[in-house]
């Protein structure tokens, strides 16, 4: 890791990379330079044999205010701006990169989600949020439609009415009713969010590494196949996984009656 890491915090243990958000001045909204950190630590995270896991989370009082619009400069009269080219420079390899870590990747959201922020914490496999935070899609304001993966994810989780009142009116979602429509895992007290991260750092260390990643990439594919493809595939993969050093130590863990100790193998 000798990126030196600017708007953002990168760490890994026990086959756990951590990534904190780091602008907590400017609710960790996203600049250039946020987004090149980002693409080292994953470039580091893809070439990891050991990764078995990944917690992303931001400093402060919130996780990601979104696009850092102050970047923006004005341009002369009668120009206009190609908004695609940061999506297609920044935001739609980060979030695909999320999806296809062979590994669960856990947002742990610490405050306000707004805009490609709320994007990116549900492109990961699973969400927790502080009571006190919010999800807003606040980009009909600004007269744009949600990115990132925004119109992907929100239908997908929370149906479509709700997707376009959120979308539509901009109205900030608690994180207590985002966990009630099934848009989050879980709504954690805020002064449970260190506690959390520990927890969750502690099940990724531990877990069975080659069944998570099986899992992952199961559920997610299973919505392009019908339902006798995908028990195809879950045999297929069953297989590959009962062949696994973990497969063989969870079961002589449930015999012996003692928690498995999982090696990713």
């Amino acid at each position: 890791m000798s990126h030196v890491y600017q708007h953002i915090q990168f760490n890994y243990h026990e086959g756990v990379g951590h990534i904190v958000l780091n602008r907590p001045d400017t609710l960790n909204s996203f600049t250039q330079i946020m987004h090149d950190d980002l693409k080292q630590a994953l470039s580091f995270l893809e070439g990891r044999d050991d990764l078995r896991g990944v917690i992303l989370t931001g400093m402060g009082r919130g996780f990601c205010a979104g696009q850092d619009l102050s970047e923006r400069k004005p341009l002369p009269a009668g120009q206009r701006r190609d908004l695609s080219e940061g999506i297609e420079r920044n935001y739609r390899p980060l979030v695909l990169r999320l999806r296809a870590l062979p590994a669960p990747v856990v947002c742990i959201v610490n405050g306000v989600a707004a805009g490609a922020g709320a994007s990116v914490a549900l492109a990961c496999d699973i969400v927790f949020a502080v009571k006190s935070a919010q999800f807003i899609q606040a980009f009909a304001k600004i007269g744009l439609l949600p990115d990132a993966g925004g119109t992907y994810f929100w239908p997908r989780l929370v149906g479509m009415q709700r997707s376009m009142g959120a979308a539509l009116f901009a109205e900030p979602i608690s994180a207590e009713k985002a966990e009630q429509w099934g848009l989050i895992w879980r709504c954690i007290p805020d002064e449970e969010l260190e506690s959390t991260i520990q927890s969750v750092h502690r099940r990724l260390a531990d877990g069975a590494t080659r069944a998570f990643a099986a899992t992952k990439r199961a559920l997610y594919e299973s919505g392009d196949r019908s339902l006798e493809d995908q028990i195809n595939v879950e045999r297929d993969l069953q297989r590959e996984l009962g062949y696994t050093e973990d497969y063989l130590e969870g079961m002589r863990a449930f015999g012996e009656k003692r928690a498995p100790r999982f090696t990713g193998r």
